[in-house]
């Protein structure tokens, strides 16, 4: 059992990562170089990948989750396929320990659900790894409408199928980034989704428009597929002082403003730093392990954001929408 009360003190946090996937690597790489944390371990079943990760980073190497809480650790990121995030979740807060787990949340609601009250029960820090949030362009955007009237967010998400996917398509690998990005830029939830979802080469749907109304009044659509051979990642809003254009990838963020009846307006380059989302991301968790202040992203908010892109392929709207009344057409072709 790990010792409650050893994350609260001034030392180094001892961290596992739980599967080593493309993005548990990551991540374990990451905390191997971040300051106040010690990467101690990484489990993995494939004992050839773990112990590759292992030997770079100079940690141990396990094939399973008992085997890496017996080492000790403080925290965890969970990078296990995601229908495994809720038993190993539930396994680590029994334990004492402080999670991270990749987005989404879990396979289900209820899932989702479960983790959070476990969370609860343990006087842990449960964080979602949105790691979209901690992109610089996004915060530049953000930055760039708070406390502004926004009318409408587009984003485009796209790029080429990708050979690790199996067992779910782009509503839950892709979209479900830009749902959190809707809500987290308006502040607001999602009332109203119109869905229409293809499955073009893939088993499961690889091209979704996503067609959303918030809360607050704000339109938005998400436009993601797995047809397009090379990768694109683009946010528009729309305000009523101004449009903000961003690349997520290049990290180019303009802003449109100072409207005039003619027709003509002013452009400018916002400032964009240059840190690694990821890094910044654990970074985040840490703070939030040591602190005690909530997480920079939930597992409500993670929890949110899972329920409407369930409702996505569900192809209905929250069932506790006042707009849900009107009747919106939905289609799922």
């Amino acid at each position: 059992m790990a010792n409650p009360d050893r994350a609260g003190e001034d030392r180094a946090l001892r961290i596992g990562v739980i599967g080593v996937g493309v993005m548990g690597s990551n991540h374990a790489r990451v905390f191997a170089g971040l300051p106040g944390a010690r990467l101690v371990g990484v489990a993995d079943p494939d004992r050839k990948q773990a112990e590759f990760v292992a030997d770079t980073l100079g940690c141990a190497a396990v094939a399973d989750v008992e085997e890496l809480l017996a080492l000790g650790v403080d925290a965890v990121t969970i990078a296990a396929p995601t229908h495994l995030h809720h038993s190993i979740a539930l396994t680590c807060f029994v334990d004492g320990i402080h999670v991270m787990v990749e987005k989404p949340i879990a396979s289900s609601v209820e899932e989702g659900r479960d983790i959070i009250a476990a969370a609860r029960r343990a006087k842990r820090t449960l964080m979602v790894g949105h790691v979209e949030r901690f992109n610089p362009a996004v915060e530049a955007i953000k930055d760039a409408v708070r406390n502004e009237d926004i009318l409408s967010i587009a984003i485009t998400r796209v790029g080429p199928f990708p050979p690790r996917m199996s067992n779910v398509g782009v509503v839950i690998d892709l979209a479900v980034h830009d749902i959190d990005l809707i809500r987290w830029f308006t502040d607001s939830d999602i009332v109203e989704v119109q869905p229409q979802l293809s499955n073009a080469v893939a088993e499961r749907e690889d091209i979704a428009l996503l067609q959303f109304r918030t809360a607050s009044g704000v339109l938005a659509h998400i436009n993601t597929n797995w047809l397009t051979p090379f990768k694109a990642r683009s946010v528009t809003v729309a305000t009523r002082g101004k449009y903000v254009m961003g690349d997520l990838l290049t990290r180019q963020v303009t802003e449109c403003f100072g409207f005039q009846p003619d027709g003509s307006y002013s452009m400018r380059h916002l400032s964009v730093g240059h840190a690694e989302p990821l890094r910044a991301e654990l970074l985040a968790f840490l703070h939030a392990v040591r602190t005690g202040e909530p997480p920079a992203v939930t597992g409500e908010q993670g929890v949110a954001s899972l329920e409407i892109a369930s409702r996505c392929l569900a192809g209905r709207s929250p069932a506790a929408a006042p707009v849900a009344r009107q009747a919106p057409r939905v289609v799922v072709s």
